[in-house]
């Protein structure tokens, strides 16, 4: 794609930034901004990413020793007979919901690449299995980030995990399902004349002894851990410094702004206080600010976590908030910057639109169902 050097966007893009850099002068102060933007995103760094990493390292390995050992064909054999009735996909896309809990969103993809697992779809099932994937993304590590944050509150987050998890889970068959009516409509409902997979009743394991194994699982899943780490920074970084700068105001408003971390311009609390009264019913959120970690998840959910430990620090947090952000967390974790390369990986590029809208109303509804569940328990 090629366009002028110089063009009318170009024109618009330097209209913006100049008004953007009037409203934040005139706000907070040229000084102030890039004070707390870059103090900001070295606390991010320090405090959050590193901890993520952390986790996806320890969940990477004990992931890499469930596959090891089989466990997770037996978690796919048990869980079989459940898919059919619910996605009304074919019983192996369990494995496409194992392996993106336990890593990301991209997972399914390297499911996708093998012949003997696509051949079990028809062809309008294919695409469906974007928003299956996507669905689960980072599912180990979000929920295990989130029950350690519970010795920050004093609280037992382990039941509103669970609850966010049940939520995910009901927000992706509406997802998938809402999407199989325009891919069935698009694609028609073609059957194919064989299926390989199923006959597959050996795994691959890597060669040495029970310990030798252990040990390589157990590192090699630690180091895909260290890249799930590694991918998030950008995001982290970038969109949630963004966001923090435009959900909480000064530290200390007596004092107005001093250039410390996690200040900023409170634009999202202001828009979140205009729909507060629908929100507030629909996930039961407590505070307008909270609204930032949903719209976070739609680019990085790496970085939607980054907002917990503040939230936690201005105690604008309760269970239910996270059994909520489990849920949304989970199902939407970054579709919006990972659907188009996936559907692309997919073959089914001009579906994209039907995808993403499909998946929006997946994760609205996982976050209502997830509150309304908490309530309920």
């Amino acid at each position: 794609m090629h366009k002028k050097k110089s063009s009318f966007e170009t024109l618009v893009f330097v209209i913006f930034l100049i008004s953007l850099f009037y409203f934040i002068e005139q706000t907070m102060g040229t000084a102030n901004f890039f004070k707390t933007l870059m103090a900001t995103a070295h606390d991010l760094l320090l405090n959050t990413v590193f901890f993520i990493m952390a986790v996806a390292v320890l969940t990477g390995s004990f992931s890499s020793l469930l596959f090891e050992f089989g466990v997770a064909n037996l978690i796919d054999f048990l869980l079989k007979p459940l898919v059919k009735p619910l996605y009304n996909l074919p019983g192996v896309s369990v494995m496409g919901i194992i392996s993106t809990y336990f890593s990301d969103n991209p997972a399914i993809i390297a499911l996708a690449k093998d012949k003997r697992f696509m051949n079990n779809f028809e062809k309008w099932q294919e695409p469906l299995l974007c928003n299956l994937g996507t669905s689960f993304g980072m599912g180990l590590i979000v929920s295990t980030f989130m029950i350690a944050q519970g010795n920050r509150m004093n609280t037992n987050l382990v039941p509103a995990v669970i609850i966010g998890n049940i939520g995910a889970f009901v927000g992706s068959i509406i997802s998938v399902r809402m999407f199989s009516i325009y891919t069935k409509k698009r694609l028609g409902n073609v059957k194919k004349s064989e299926q390989l997979f199923p006959k597959e009743y050996y795994r691959e394991t890597r060669p040495g002894s029970f310990m030798e194994r252990f040990l390589e699982a157990l590192l090699d899943g630690g180091k895909s851990g260290v890249e799930i780490g590694l991918g998030i920074i950008p995001g982290v970084l970038v969109i949630s410094t963004f966001v923090m700068m435009i959900t909480f105001g000064p530290s200390d408003p007596s004092k107005g702004y001093q250039g410390l971390a996690y200040e900023g311009i409170p634009i999202l609390p202001y828009l979140g206080q205009k729909v507060f009264v629908l929100i507030k019913a629909l996930f039961g959120f407590s505070n307008p600010e909270l609204i930032a970690f949903p719209l976070t998840s739609l680019g990085s959910t790496g970085a939607a976590l980054a907002l917990i430990p503040k939230f936690i620090d201005l105690k604008i947090i309760n269970a239910n908030d996270i059994a909520v952000f489990t849920a949304m967390g989970m199902t939407w974790s970054g579709y919006l910057s990972t659907h188009v390369a996936m559907m692309d990986e997919l073959g089914y590029r001009y579906l994209t639109g039907k995808a993403i809208l499909s998946h929006t109303f997946g994760g609205l509804s996982a976050g209502i169902i997830a509150h309304f569940l908490y309530l309920f328990f």
